[in-house]
């Protein structure tokens, strides 16, 4: 597509601006773009290739992550939590994993916001739209021993486990495969549609003027130089996640019930070592989890490289040495809930907004409750020693061990983490509760609407990159039939 730069000043004119290139983003603006719409999509971020650099590895987090991957939420406790950077967004740096929405989570957010046409009934063609264009396989029996560890020893305990599926195209022969983030699928058929994207592009405000939207930003040059760029459009849609959507709309002088219910799954960590090698190099990224005790409480298996696992174990005197010598019988395994709030504030004279979080004493019961759990489970699955990732804890050594755990977490010290972001602007016809309608338009502006994890009503127990997708879809759809009333 040609973008009209109007006499070489900056301004630039489109129908349908999408800000953010991620899950949210991406599956948005491909449904306008195939519709015949004149669409723009901005990413802050770079468009690199899916093997710039290797996944999980220094490189990739200086490349592919906002501030190198350090994101931490203040309070009285602490989370540090990740958001990708670049187009495609977090799609392109996470391990894909990959859940249609437990109906029980849609009730909730139907009856809790006012939800229309929410339920499993209505969202079946929009998981499924979305997963006929970026694949969604299993790896059977191509998964590793560290991953099948954590689900034998939740089977011994008499738990559900599963194997969850991935966005990724597997193949088994070559011991490798295709990964199905948003820069290899919808973004690449945005752009065959004719749709323009613009990465290096960041929006700093948005303002209405003769019934149009004018964005206002900047963009960097080959040069490494950023110029204002400013955008007019009919129709925005915010995109860009669920910290930095609702700090561009606060910017904008939008508040009404924006940024102040962020929420994550909050995770903890720990390093168990077998008796033997359990971690081979070339390994498929882990796909266990147990869902025995969800919603409260869900376990997972991490990618254990020896740098992650350095990372992990970073609290211990000798860390290093000891993943250099018994990294290949280690591997990093979690427990994450669905508790703690958060809001996100701009600060004078900051690029990125400020987020403080807080957790109940209920909050870090459910998690001290979670981490007893999994170690129960990997000392039944045959681990020798456990480490918490978690400063001043013992190492375990066999289950007569947990009870040297803390039936509630201190969360003060930050080894609280989160991957998963969401809700800081919900939808939902509640206007006492909810930011945006049932599908995604901000209450109280005409053709501005909210497409990202933003939306979601609260957390999702699963991996959230699904139900996004779908959401999306299913609300650009709507914004379709409804053209944008």
């Amino acid at each position: 597509m040609i973008l009209r730069d109007r006499s070489g000043s900056g301004e630039i004119e489109t129908e349908i601006l999408v800000i953010g290139s991620g899950p949210g983003g991406a599956v948005s603006g491909t449904l306008f773009a195939q519709s015949g719409r004149q669409t723009t999509m901005v990413e802050e971020g770079d468009h690199l290739a899916l093997e710039a650099a290797p996944h999980f590895s220094r490189e990739e987090m200086l490349l592919k992550y906002r501030n190198a991957g350090v994101g931490v939420a203040l309070g009285r406790n602490k989370l540090a939590w990740v958001e990708g950077r670049c187009v495609g967004g977090g799609s392109e740096v996470n391990r894909g994993l990959y859940h249609r929405t437990p109906g029980y989570i849609l009730d909730d957010w139907r009856r809790r916001f006012a939800v229309h046409d929410l339920d499993l009934a209505a969202m079946a063609p929009h998981f499924a739209a979305c997963e006929e264009v970026a694949r969604v396989e299993y790896a059977g029996s191509a998964a590793s021993d560290m991953s099948r560890r954590l689900q034998q020893g939740a089977q011994a305990q008499g738990w559900l486990a599963i194997e969850a599926p991935r966005l990724y195209r597997y193949d088994r022969d070559q011991g490798g495969g295709v990964k199905q983030s948003m820069s290899a699928t919808f973004v690449r058929r945005f752009i065959e549609a004719g749709g323009a994207l613009l990465p290096a592009t960041r929006i700093d405000r948005l303002r209405r003027m003769n019934g149009r939207w004018i964005a206002e930003g900047s963009r960097r040059g080959e040069d490494g130089k950023r110029r204002p760029v400013t955008f007019r459009a009919r129709t925005v849609v915010a995109a860009c996640g669920a910290v930095q959507t609702p700090a561009l709309l606060r910017r904008s002088g939008l508040s009404h019930n924006i940024g102040n219910s962020l929420r994550f799954h909050p995770m903890v960590k720990v390093v168990a070592e077998f008796d033997r090698d359990v971690n081979q190099p070339g390994d498929f990224d882990p796909v266990h989890q147990v869902k025995e005790f969800e919603p409260r409480f869900g376990m997972g298996c991490s990618i254990s490289t020896p740098a992650m696992l350095g990372v992990a174990l970073s609290s211990r005197p000798g860390h290093w040495d000891l993943v250099a010598e018994r990294w290949r019988r280690m591997g990093i395994y979690y427990v994450q809930s669905g508790g703690g709030e958060a809001s996100v504030r701009n600060l004078p004279g900051f690029e990125d907004p400020i987020v403080r979080v807080r957790f109940s004493q209920g909050d870090l019961s459910v998690l001290g409750e979670g981490l007893r759990r999994l170690c129960e489970a990997l000392f039944a699955a045959g681990a020798q020693r456990i480490y918490p990732c978690l400063a001043g804890y013992p190492d375990l050594h066999s289950p007569g061990d947990l009870v040297n755990l803390p039936a509630v977490l201190q969360a003060s010290d930050g080894s609280v983490t989160s991957v998963h972001v969401f809700s800081s602007c919900p939808m939902g016809e509640d206007t006492r509760r909810s930011a945006a309608n049932s599908f995604g338009k901000v209450h109280g502006t005409d053709g501005l609407y909210i497409n990202d994890a933003s939306l979601l009503c609260g957390p999702t127990s699963v991996n959230p990159q699904g139900t996004v997708m779908a959401v999306a879809h299913r609300n650009a759809a709507e914004a379709l039939a409804r053209r944008f009333r």
